[in-house]
């Protein structure tokens, strides 16, 4: 039942009923309504958070109160690592399922926000709890390669919001790819120098102007197909099965390798293709020359 007041002019309730309310409704729900994509998105940013939640609780709390249990640690270690897995998997699946689908107003911002957890904050502190507990690590030291790691992952994030790339190609190691080999470094178990010129060679990457091809078709494929390798391999290692160590250090090792190959390739395609810009060129002059 709808009263009226009196003293309003007649047509107060209409005019609220029909132009306000349908206006507010239909606004304010676009802005806030959530996407499949956006869906997944959050479910990187969830894993993300989870990673530094185990990180924490399995290894810098046992350190700190000098609990003995290294089994424990080698869980938490793996369980942390594979959640990074997990949110570079919701991180390709997002872009895919927008890209076929739709994503929100919010899809972008979100992306960003989810990516600077999982791959700038969680291994940012994988870093620095690693020098916290290694024996031969200096804890200063690592803090400054932690912030060198999540300042680079913040440019590479802002960068890409406002640099407009060719078609298929990221200009610098993408954050997914670049968490995974900081984290890979630290598996390694190397002597501490190595480990940390490593990690800042990794950060100085992700801001590079080095491209790197975009995961879509096989390489899509192949990408996914590798991180589910590397769950495996970490579930091995977890566990303590036989070679389970060799096996992670392995593929730790192939992960630093495809780091450090992927730019000595398109650093050696921009040489050749300057070759044959300058070639074409000559030759071009040379036809003019009567």
């Amino acid at each position: 039942m709808t009263v009226i007041d009196p003293e309003k002019p007649a047509g107060w309730v209409a005019e609220t009923d029909a132009d306000t309310a349908p206006e507010e409704q239909e606004e304010m729900p676009l802005s806030l309504r959530l996407s499949i994509a956006d869906t997944l998105t959050l479910g990187n940013a969830t894993c993300g958070f989870m990673a530094v939640y185990f990180t924490t609780t399995g290894i810098l709390i046992p350190h700190l109160t000098g609990s003995e249990e290294t089994g424990m640690a080698r869980h938490s270690a793996a369980t942390a690592v594979i959640l990074m897995l997990c949110a570079a998997i919701f991180d390709l699946f997002d872009g895919l399922v927008a890209r076929k689908l739709r994503s929100s107003p919010m899809g972008a911002e979100l992306d960003n926000l989810s990516d600077l957890i999982s791959f700038g904050l969680a291994p940012a502190y994988f870093v620095l709890v690693y020098g916290m507990v290694a024996n031969d690590a200096h804890q200063r030291v690592s803090a400054v390669a932690a912030i060198v790691v999540l300042l680079a992952v913040v440019l590479r994030l802002a960068r890409f919001s406002c640099v407009t790339m060719k078609d298929g190609m990221f200009q610098g190691m993408p954050s997914p790819f670049g968490a995974l080999t900081v984290v890979s470094i630290v598996l390694l178990e190397l002597p501490f120098i190595p480990t940390l010129l490593a990690i800042i060679g990794t950060a100085w990457l992700m801001v590079s102007r080095v491209e790197y091809p975009k995961p879509r078709g096989v390489l899509a494929v192949a990408m996914l197909s590798w991180i589910v390798g590397a769950m495996g391999l970490l579930a091995a290692w977890a566990f303590d099965a036989p070679g389970g160590q060799l096996l992670l250090q392995t593929g730790c090792a192939l992960q630093v390798v495809l780091g450090a190959v992927i730019p000595l390739f398109a650093t050696a395609r921009r040489v050749n293709t300057f070759r044959d810009n300058r070639r074409e060129s000559r030759e071009a002059r040379a036809a003019q020359l009567p």
